[in-house]
């Protein structure tokens, strides 16, 4: 188990099978943050590097990062991720890129999904995210 002041990570719990890069149960107290799914689009709206998992999961990631810091949280705020991907294949490159912006010692709970597409036939992947701040 983890803990920062307002979370508490239960990665196992008993009679639970280990997952493999993300935390069961995530509870705390303090203020909700949703954010809605981010896709790879830059800044002023253009499909980032179609066709690389990747790349594109960097932009989604940076993405996250700058909607947290608009609501005052981080990624050791981060309680839950849903990824929606067109291919389950593309999973390892997003969880790689995933551990260069999470502290494997705090990973949200979490869920992928494949999904036929998404709002984009360029787009790989969606995230969306909940976070908890203390306040």
């Amino acid at each position: 188990m983890t803990t920062q002041p307002h979370i508490t990570r239960i990665a196992v719990p008993d009679g639970v099978a280990p997952g493999r890069g993300y935390t069961h149960v995530v509870t705390g107290t303090g203020r909700l943050v949703a954010i809605s799914g981010q896709v790879a689009l830059d800044a002023t709206g253009a499909v980032v590097a179609s066709g690389d998992a990747g790349a594109q999961a960097r932009q989604v990631f940076e993405n996250l990062r700058r909607c947290l810091a608009a609501a005052g949280a981080g990624f050791a705020d981060v309680i839950k991720l849903t990824y929606f991907v067109t291919d389950a294949a593309h999973m390892p490159a997003i969880r790689a890129v995933r551990d260069e912006f999470l502290d494997a010692e705090q990973l949200p709970a979490s869920t992928a999904v494949q999904v036929t597409a998404l709002v984009m036939p360029d787009l790989l992947l969606e995230i969306e995210a909940f976070a908890l701040i203390s306040g």
